[in-house]
């Protein structure tokens, strides 16, 4: 048998039916809201209940200073009253109030009797009486059709002529009847009016305020992958929308020189890698046009040649893209620069060259040996391929860091050239080009590994006039650190030492 269904459907099949007939989640229909008219609504309900807060907080002080008010003048009522009868003979009738000529008066003697009272109140018993012991007034029925209900009192316990008698003085406060009645039919007519200038005055402000955002999302729009030469443009302020657009453009400008560095390397990277595949297709296209003349050894020779220029560049380019992934400082471990510069200095082929070693014993870094041992022997190679007769090839330990000074006694390199040198695929227009047949990628890989193991790498002029390129590496002991430093984001390429052949 088939269950029926719940009778309650959970959560999840509830949004599933709301997506399958179109409707949507409260949460999603206030997302839909602009965020003009979201802040105009919270903006405006804000704006008028602070109004109306400050002008009841307002009305609350002025109605509690009335109040004062009346009862200071009631009591300063009583106290001439009874300065009026210093022998104990009251007027009659009591002389009317100079502050208030609302104010109502009686004295009042042992046993409730009436003393005197004011013109209208004369004849009547005793309005208002205040038990022993109290200081509340207790209306009498005498009141009734002659005192409102709506009145302020004040009743005083004093002496006169050496008799005690109770001064009960009271006002009208009709007054504050009206008030209160009129600040409560205002207040319920001026609210929807505050509210309907509040919500407008701050559409009219966040709609101004929004006009430089929605420029900029507009200008977004219009840029794209194939042109990112194009900017936001700039409010000209220094609030948080001006700092957003020109973050925007820092970030649009960033892209940009990444967009044409990767283009230029792409372009580079075919060029360099049709050379030598057109080489071999000529080579073989040769032989195959003349199959029984053709040197085939010779021709398989020069295929192999190329076809090792090639793997060489290949393997070049992936340990860029190595590099450009933050992956060549992987591997830590400590080595020893004394050591793997005497291995590279003996597998080194440099028949006319006088290559001299001057090492320092304990020169320990921490990195990977492989690369390390790849970035020393493409500098070394640089400086053999253009140096006349010696290279000088030096490593020492200071300040916490090995330096490694390799320097020739060739053309050397012109000192508005040494930065550009270590871009990739950069050959200079100079007598260091004599060497040919290099991918220019030689010293922009050791920049990345050098970096990737958090020193620098720049170069200067040797003694001799050559080229003098020194290397700068943590030591062991802070090795560590830096390269875990060299592994965070860079800013591109504008570095102080950037240059290549």
């Amino acid at each position: 048998m088939n269950s029926s269904p719940p009778a309650f459907p959970g959560r999840r099949a509830r949004r599933v039916a709301s997506r399958r007939l179109g409707l949507r989640s409260p949460r999603a229909r206030v997302t839909a809201v602009s965020l003009r008219t979201r802040v105009t609504a919270v903006a405006s309900l804000a704006i008028t209940v602070a109004v109306v807060l400050g002008v009841l907080v307002m009305y609350l002080l002025q109605m509690q200073s009335v109040h004062r008010t009346i009862d200071s003048q009631l009591r300063t009522y009583a106290a001439q009253i009874a300065q009026s009868a210093p022998t104990g003979n009251w007027p009659r009738p009591l002389a009317a109030s100079s502050l208030d000529p609302d104010a109502e008066a009686q004295v009042l003697g042992p046993g409730g009797r009436v003393l005197a009272a004011t013109r209208t109140l004369v004849g009547l018993p005793p309005v208002y009486t205040l038990p022993a012991g109290s200081g509340t007034p207790v209306r009498q029925k005498a009141a009734d059709g002659v005192i409102p209900n709506d009145i302020h009192i004040v009743a005083v316990r004093t002496t006169v002529a050496g008799r005690p008698v109770t001064i009960i003085t009271t006002t009208s406060t009709g007054l504050l009847s009206q008030v209160n009645s009129e600040f409560l039919r205002h207040l319920l007519w001026g609210l929807p009016v505050i509210l309907i200038l509040a919500a407008g005055t701050v559409w009219l402000v966040v709609g101004r305020a929004l006009r430089p955002v929605e420029r900029i999302r507009h200008a977004v729009t219009d840029i794209t992958s194939a042109d990112l030469s194009q900017r936001v443009p700039e409010p000209g302020t220094s609030d948080e929308i001006g700092h957003l657009a020109h973050t925007m453009n820092d970030m649009l400008t960033r892209l940009d020189e990444a967009a044409k560095k990767q283009r230029r390397f792409v372009a580079d990277a075919s060029h360099e890698l049709r050379s030598p595949l057109a080489a071999i297709r000529t080579t073989l296209e040769v032989g195959l046009a003349h199959p029984d003349r053709a040197p085939w050894p010779t021709i398989a020779e020069r295929a192999a040649q190329q076809s090792l220029r090639l793997e060489e560049l290949i393997q070049q380019l992936l340990l860029l893209a190595r590099a450009d992934e933050r992956l060549l400082s992987a591997q830590q471990v400590p080595v020893d620069v004394d050591a793997l510069l005497q291995d590279i200095r003996a597998t080194t082929v440099a028949h006319h060259l006088d290559i001299d070693l001057q090492l320092a014993p304990g020169a320990l870094t921490m990195g990977s040996p492989d690369h390390l041992g790849r970035m020393f022997r493409n500098v070394i190679d640089n400086a053999i391929r253009y140096a006349d007769h010696r290279v000088v090839i030096s490593a020492a330990t200071a300040r916490g860091s090995v330096q490694v000074e390799i320097s020739d006694d060739g053309p050397g390199i012109p000192a508005e050239e040494r930065e550009r040198i270590f871009d990739r695929f950069v050959r200079l227009d100079s007598s260091r080009e004599r060497g040919g047949g290099t991918t220019g990628l030689g010293l922009a890989i050791a920049r990345e590994i050098v970096t990737a193991h958090g020193g620098r790498i720049v170069i200067a002029e040797s003694p001799t006039g050559g080229a003098r390129v020194v290397i700068t590496l943590p030591s062991a002991t802070g090795a560590q650190t830096n390269s875990q430093q060299s592994r965070a984001p860079r800013a591109d390429p504008a570095r102080p030492a950037q240059e290549s052949p």
